[in-house]
């Protein structure tokens, strides 16, 4: 009878340890860094996005009057009223300042710009939406001004 040794075969419990070590190294990623991330790159969307249609406003207005097609708003009001956001809101983003309240409002935004405007670009949609949910249900994180006034609060109560 003759023995197969496994001495060169890989051990499940080590192909296992280490993918417990790789989750681990994961879960140490510090939350502040995953928001600040989704942070920068919602704000560096709209921020463009608003340098874009602040660039030529005719053809902005144009656009919201032949193209994008909000329903229950006058094309100039929808063209002042998406513009504002993407100029108020990245800035807050970055910030970290109100960060639950930008995310919200983006997000609104979003669903609007899906629904009505540009419904085959779900797959953009649909990331947007998954950072802005992240933000609004776990706030800026450590590295914002939410974080350094929720700070200054308890201090001063």
């Amino acid at each position: 009878m003759s023995s197969i040794t496994h001495a060169h075969a890989p051990t499940s419990g080590g192909v296992a340890a280490l993918g417990s070590t790789i989750i681990r190294l994961f879960e140490r990623i510090p939350y502040w860094l995953i928001a600040l991330t989704a942070r920068i790159a919602l704000a560096q969307v709209f921020w463009s996005s608003a340098q874009t249609h602040l660039a030529s406003w005719q053809t902005t207005l144009y656009m919201f009057a032949n193209d994008y097609k909000v329903p229950l708003l006058p094309p100039h009001v929808a063209a002042y009223m998406a513009v504002a956001m993407e100029v108020v809101t990245p800035p807050l983003l970055v910030l970290g300042l109100a960060t639950r309240f930008a995310a919200l409002a983006l997000f609104g935004m979003t669903l609007v710009i899906e629904v009505f405007v540009y419904p085959q670009a779900w797959p953009t949609h649909i990331q947007w939406a998954a950072m802005m949910l992240v933000l609004m249900a776990q706030g800026a994180g450590g590295l914002s001004l939410d974080a350094l006034i929720r700070r200054w609060m308890k201090g001063a109560a």
